[in-house]
């Protein structure tokens, strides 16, 4: 699944390359995507400019003067930028028409994906209104994580992949900033120090950095706008090394289910 550094490198691609454009066309091919695709999206948007583009959590918002249109790229999908005329393939289910000549092309093998349209107040939409604060960003901090883990009895791993605590920290980075950190994944939320907040935050932080700017992760559905693969997998310190030898002490990495996901950590390095 596409987490938070490479939905930002998609953003970082996009950007450039649609803000400022006019709108000249919606093309919908398989509106039933997670939520369906609204069907007067053309209307909304043909011949508007896009004003701007952000990311919150995993999802890239396009900002237009009436309204944002909202996307989430699922489990499998992608978005490229193509020249207009590139011949569909069998999972490219949405396309936005440039007046550059160019679309942007949703593509989403197992349609987890969304294409939204919001008028508003942004932030109140139901998707966003309940989402923790963003990793990068100062209001994630030690004692930000200190104070939510008090009395707190889920281990940490999943404490902090929970999108309500912080965003976007999925389970790739979970894993590798855990271990970053010197902490087992199993180890309950409130039994964390002040101490081992402030290096878990900064782990965090030094982690999803490290992976925004290598294009993040090669994943098996994903690629970047321009069509590129991440290279941070090669610098995975416990991520899918299961019974592999630690990087730092030699011994076997250990693999366990934690809410129905893989967990991947040493028993020695990690306390």
């Amino acid at each position: 699944m596409p987490e938070l550094p490479e939905v930002e490198t998609t953003l970082r691609g996009l950007e450039p390359l649609l803000a400022g454009r006019i709108v000249t066309d919606v093309i919908i091919r398989h509106p039933r995507l997670r939520w369906p695709i609204p069907a007067d999206l053309a209307r909304l948007l043909c011949n508007q400019s896009i004003r701007s583009m952000e990311r919150r959590a995993k999802y890239i918002l396009v900002r237009f003067d009436h309204g944002t249109l909202i996307l989430h790229l699922g489990m499998s999908g992608s978005l490229r930028i193509l020249p207009q005329g590139t011949p569909p393939q069998r999972h490219d289910h949405f396309d936005l028409l440039l007046d550059s000549g160019q679309l942007m092309r949703l593509r989403d093998p197992r349609r987890f994906g969304a294409v939204l349209w919001h008028e508003g107040e942004l932030m109140q939409h139901p998707l966003l209104a309940t989402l923790g604060p963003e990793p990068l960003t100062d209001s994630f901090d030690a004692e930000y994580l200190y104070r939510i883990t008090r009395g707190k009895t889920a281990a940490i791993k999943l404490f902090i992949m929970d999108n309500h605590h912080v965003v976007g920290v999925g389970n790739i980075y979970a894993n590798e900033a855990l271990f970053r950190s010197g902490i087992k994944p199993q180890l309950a939320a409130g039994k964390l120090s002040r101490p081992r907040c402030t290096l878990l935050v900064g782990e965090i932080r030094a982690t999803l950095r490290e992976a925004i700017k290598l294009g993040g992760s090669t994943l098996r559905d994903f690629v970047h706008s321009d069509g590129s693969a991440g290279y941070f997998q090669q610098h995975y310190f416990v991520y899918g090394r299961a019974h592999e030898l630690c990087r730092r002490c030699g011994n076997p990495i250990k693999q366990i289910k934690q809410g129905q996901r893989s967990s991947f950590y040493c028993p020695i390095c990690q306390k």
